[in-house]
């Protein structure tokens, strides 16, 4: 994508299975040759955005995650920090990004994860991208930490599951942020351990949903309140929910970046 005049930031929220819905929007953005200066991501979010920082094609991303066998995120183990182990996604993750390091990709990434030793958010902008995405996704209790420098990584969408402020920190004029979590009519859908968890992080981070969602100049809401975490399997859905949203808002983020 070109670089814009205004810096345009992109920021992919959290939103476990939901977030493959990012997939459809950066597809429509790249169809539609929006430039795109800096991804900031959190979660499904920094999954999303750094393997398209890694310059993975978007149609052979959006094809292999529709027919993948989704055990990949489930890799369970006998508990010790989480239910799910790392190998198999860790392995995914490095193969996806090209076993890159931020050094090597051409689009700034930031990608949002939390420390549980003192409770604050930390920016990874540094080291190997699959690394910090595998720190990003850590749902606490689901999947094991990442140890990382005196620090105990777990995912960024306990403290912050839409990083508008980051982006904007990193100097954005325009953000175009795309949530997964808090769009209206969503269903809540109690069945299982990583419903209980998903379900109280989303109840948490609702107020502070509220309060920075109209610091972004866009936002993009996919109507994925049917889906639930799990729903790796139904990638083709989520996707295209992720580009019917983002064409609605095409006129919206041309008009924000030349105006």
């Amino acid at each position: 994508m070109p670089q814009s005049v205004k810096k345009v930031g992109l920021v992919l929220g959290a939103g476990s299975a939901r977030g493959l819905a990012h997939i459809g929007v950066l597809q429509v953005l790249n169809e539609n040759n929006i430039p795109v200066d800096l991804i900031v991501g959190c979660s499904m979010g920094a999954m999303v955005g750094g393997i398209y920082s890694c310059g993975t094609d978007l149609k052979m991303l959006d094809k292999m995650v529709e027919h993948m066998d989704t055990s990949v995120f489930f890799d369970l183990q006998v508990p010790r920090m989480g239910l799910v182990a790392d190998k198999k996604i860790s392995t995914l993750l490095r193969l996806l990004t090209k076993n890159k390091t931020f050094n090597d990709i051409n689009i700034p990434l930031s990608i949002v994860a939390t420390d549980l030793l003192t409770g604050r958010r930390i920016i990874i902008e540094d080291g190997v991208v699959a690394e910090a995405i595998r720190a990003s996704i850590s749902i606490p209790g689901i999947f094991s930490p990442i140890i990382k420098d005196e620090m105990i990584l777990v995912d960024g969408a306990v403290v912050d599951r839409l990083p508008i402020e980051v982006a904007r920190d990193k100097g954005a004029k325009i953000i175009i942020a795309a949530d997964v979590s808090f769009a209206s009519g969503k269903k809540v859908k109690i069945k299982n351990t990583l419903d209980v968890i998903m379900t109280s992080l989303d109840i948490m981070q609702r107020q502070q949903f509220d309060l920075i969602k109209d610091q972004a100049e866009v936002l993009i809401q996919p109507e994925v309140g049917d889906f639930s975490s799990r729903d790796f399997e139904k990638s083709r859905e989520l996707v295209d929910l992720g580009r019917s949203a983002t064409e609605k808002k095409i006129d919206e983020i041309l008009g924000n970046i030349n105006g």
